[in-house]
């Protein structure tokens, strides 16, 4: 699309539903908050941010692998494939106190929610029962509890929420047109049925992509459309830059420009102003200006901690001092009353 196009980057339609309005965005909508000049786009971003949340306030999540490796299906990004060789080795689910320990580490270094990665590709009730008593050790500390196990069957989110589960994380990955590209083993619609199933158990949804992965910037705004049409869309939106896993069918796939990964920030909070828009996977390889510029772009929540399940993170020192130079404190970003 032309730069031409960019007057076309204007409000979406609107409909309404019990919950109240809700924005509807076309992919060419999406298409061309993209095209807009980059200073153009983090102004608006940055005004949609401050309308909607206090903009000094980050939030820090740490993830914890609880069962690692071994997963049945052929995502083309993850380590923890069992068809791929990529040094991982597979583990069985964690103790109820080693995750309490885990827990009271993440805490005690600021984090305010605690996240839990399985490896399954869709867990058993017995799964379930065990991952709940994990969630129970969590909540006795004080931290929001979010787990992502893979796909989840009926009364599977019940269970959790029981236990005390504040978000599940079930991520869409990328847009319905690319996503044969790069899983073969799951449908889209076993995503978007997983996700029904936690709004219906009244669990908050933890939904987000990731970019990097060979798709043209017209998928990365269906991704981003496809995300805020969720009605309603994910209170939690986590942006994944593809870490590149020797072993994996991408990990010579080329970098994607970062200031493309600050636009996909940008465009993520235009088009769902009070979620938190978290930086997720890949932000160890990001220069610190960079990430600066995605907090800029209304970037309000970060994984905290030396991992991401199986690959590398920033390490908590780095984290806070980044943000006390940028004039930015951890909390817990609550979106503002909306004035009539």
């Amino acid at each position: 699309m032309s730069r031409s196009a960019a007057p076309e980057a204007r409000s979406p339609a609107v409909r309404s539903t019990g919950a109240g309005p809700v924005s509807r965005w076309t992919v060419a909508q999406v298409e061309a908050l993209y095209e807009l000049p980059f200073a153009e786009l983090l102004h608006r971003a940055q005004a949609v941010h401050r309308e909607n949340f206090d903009p000094r306030l980050v939030e820090l999540a740490t993830l914890l692998s609880v069962k690692t490796g071994g997963c049945p299906e052929d995502c083309a990004y993850c380590p923890q494939a069992a068809r791929y060789d990529t040094g991982v080795q597979a583990s069985r689910l964690m103790e109820p106190h080693e995750v309490r320990d885990a827990a009271q580490r993440a805490k005690a270094a600021g984090a305010t929610r605690f996240c839990m990665g399985a490896a399954w590709r869709s867990p058993k009730d017995r799964d379930i029962e065990k991952v709940a008593e994990l969630v129970e050790e969590v909540k006795s500390l004080g931290l929001e509890a979010c787990a992502t196990l893979g796909m989840l069957e009926e009364g599977h989110a019940e269970t959790l929420r029981c236990a005390g589960l504040d978000y599940y994380n079930h991520n869409l990955d990328s847009a319905p047109e690319f996503y044969g590209e790069i899983i073969t083993t799951r449908e889209y619609q076993d995503r978007l049925d997983t996700l029904e199933r936690v709004r219906t158990a009244g669990v908050k949804v933890c939904c987000g992509g990731i970019v990097g992965m060979g798709e043209s910037r017209r998928q990365r705004a269906a991704l981003i459309a496809q995300l805020a049409n969720l009605d309603p869309y994910p209170e939690s939106v986590p942006i994944n830059h593809l870490v590149r896993v020797k072993g994996t069918p991408l990990a010579d796939e080329p970098p994607l420009d970062p200031f493309e990964f600050v636009r996909t920030i940008a465009v993520a909070r235009v088009t769902m102003p009070r979620a938190r828009v978290r930086l997720s996977a890949g932000r160890r390889q990001m220069e610190e200006a960079v990430q600066a510029l995605c907090f800029q772009a209304g970037a309000n929540s970060i994984f905290y901690g030396d991992k991401l399940l199986t690959t590398g993170n920033p390490d908590t020192d780095a984290d806070r001092a980044l943000l006390e130079r940028l004039g930015l404190k951890a909390g817990q970003p609550q979106p503002l009353q909306e004035t009539s």
